[in-house]
């Protein structure tokens, strides 16, 4: 059974030791947890449907509870201090295109709002039920989920859009193939919540990112069906695909998606590189990527985000014996820990790590061999749990992530530390900020950035604390040049800042694109543009 007020499976829980604690109460100060309000009562908060009967059509509070919100930390507060605010009227499980579109009928007639719902992963308000006059549907794709078509000699399978991570792949491996898409939320996001976002995988440096990946699908909007070829590459006009990437449900909802696959690899190996600080791993990581070896993974931590993980990790005498090694080899405070993937035939993908260790040893890497890499492949898909046992102990993580040019890392990385750190100071508070690069690019990278710091006893409290470190996170963004996401989408959350990145006119051109497909504005209205009036 998934939490209905957290993250992933009940049975899965993450322990945070002695020592973990110790390090967390060291740096912000004891935490002290909350009662979290129970299930039956964010039930009893349901008010009734103002729905039609439809036999398509679920009302009960239980399933529009588990239907109302995401995964952001705004969306956890509303849930664990049982303020859960506004749910769908009701919620709809199409298992096929044709219902699809019967549904999108239904709400048109009926002057229904739509949210369309794949695993409800989102960490930027894409799912959120904004309060009105209308009606609130929620479409859970999540029986669409089968392999409809495979062509090996092309290399495109075909897929319902509510298809799990995990469900695509073993469907794919039963075949010999993989689509090597790995976001962290792998587990119970789905493909059609990446492409509607344009995520980006874990090993996005071989396979690409979703949008390299999806070649071509249906839309089912209010205005009619999308139907978008597939090609491998095309000169006619405007790339429908790229309307489609990264529309967060405001144009209609995808129903079934081609994408690009690959043979399954046959080796696979994530090696563990520590540099003595930072500048010295960057320009390493700068210099692999830029020399274009077949890697699958560049994933590079800096001095704060490597100290936590060896703290956290647990394994104490392990740790320590790492540690004595690599103070000897003048990896000591401050060291940064690079995470260096290949995947492929195992000839040159041997070749490509040899290749790539060499280059990090010119710049004072130090190799410490694959035991750490496989220990992170093993827990790939775990690290997220983290935010179930912090919360428990009173303290609460969020992250913010972008991506910059090279020249504007480093300070992008310190500003949007700086940034958390002043935002909570304004509440008292104390930060524990620390950055890693999870997606590098010959141009530039992405910088992912986390914040730990203790959960309040009220509410408000709480979301005024988190609104102080967005709004600050999001400033500190536009000052140095950054997209306001760079895998997690727009949502609500990050709207405010859409207007620096696209400028005037490109925003109008979203807002018409929005009414070409959708005139009645009925598409998971408020998110990614707000609804005309409210800004942007």
């Amino acid at each position: 059974m998934q939490r209905w007020n957290g993250w992933g499976e009940e049975s899965i829980v993450h322990v945070l030791g002695e020592d973990a604690l110790a390090f967390l109460r060291a740096r912000l100060g004891p935490g002290s947890a909350i009662v979290d309000a129970s299930f039956d009562d964010a039930c009893a908060q349901v008010p009734a449907s103002r729905l039609a009967p439809h036999p398509l059509i679920d009302t009960t509070p239980a399933t529009r509870v588990r239907h109302a919100l995401g995964q952001s930390l705004p969306d956890w507060f509303k849930l664990r201090h049982g303020r859960v605010g506004c749910v769908p009227d009701g919620v709809a499980f199409p298992d096929s295109a044709q219902q699809v579109r019967q549904l999108l009928e239904f709400a048109r007639q009926a002057c229904v709002a739509v949210i369309p719902r794949g695993g409800g992963t989102s960490v930027a308000g894409h799912l959120t039920v904004a309060p009105g006059p209308r009606p609130v549907l929620s479409l859970d794709l999540t029986h669409l989920c089968a392999l409809a078509h495979l062509d090996r000699e092309a290399q495109l399978a075909t897929f319902g859009a509510g298809v799990y991570g995990p469900d695509l792949e073993a469907q794919l491996r039963a075949h010999g193939y993989t689509l090597g898409h790995y976001p962290q939320s792998f587990e119970y996001s789905t493909l059609g919540g990446w492409i509607a976002t344009r995520s980006s995988g874990q090993q996005s440096l071989r396979y690409g990112r979703i949008e390299q990946l999806f070649a071509g699908g249906v839309l089912e909007t209010p205005a009619g069906t999308l139907a978008i070829p597939t090609f491998p590459a095309s000169a006619a006009g405007i790339d429908l695909r790229e309307m489609v990437l990264g529309s967060e449900g405001r144009l209609g909802i995808v129903t079934q998606a081609t994408v690009r696959i690959s043979p399954l690899p046959p080796y696979e190996a994530f090696h563990a590189v520590f540099f003595a600080g930072w500048e010295q791993a960057q320009a390493a990581v700068r210099a692999l990527v830029q020399s274009r070896l077949s890697l699958s993974m560049l994933r590079l931590s800096n001095g704060l985000e490597t100290q936590t993980m060896l703290t956290l990790a647990g394994h104490k005498k392990l740790v320590g014996w790492l540690e004595r090694y690599l103070s000897l080899r003048g990896c000591g405070d401050g060291k940064c820990m690079l995470m260096v993937g290949v995947s492929g035939e195992e000839k040159p993908a041997r070749a490509a790590l040899r290749a790539a260790l060499a280059l990090a040893r010119r710049h004072g890497g130090v190799h410490v061999g694959r035991h750490m890499g496989d220990k992170w492949k093993q827990g790939r898909f775990r690290n997220v749990y983290l935010r179930n046992g912090a919360w428990e102990h009173g303290y609460v993580i969020d992250t913010v992530e972008t991506a910059v040019d090279w020249p504007r890392v480093t300070p992008m990385m310190a500003a949007l530390e700086q940034a958390g750190a002043g935002a909570l100071a304004r509440h008292g508070e104390q930060v524990h900020a620390y950055t890693h690069l999870s997606h590098v690019y010959a141009q530039g990278a992405s910088v992912y950035t986390t914040y730990v710091y203790r959960l309040a006893p009220t509410y408000e409290e709480n979301m005024a604390r988190w609104r102080s470190l967005k709004n600050a996170a999001g400033a500190a963004i536009v000052a140095n040049g950054g997209t306001i996401s760079h895998q997690h989408g727009v949502g609500t959350d990050h709207a405010p800042w859409l207007a620096a990145e696209k400028g005037e006119l490109g925003i109008a051109a979203m807002r018409a694109l929005l009414r070409q497909f959708d005139p009645q504005g009925m598409m998971n209205p408020g998110k990614l543009l707000p609804e005309a009036g409210t800004g942007l």
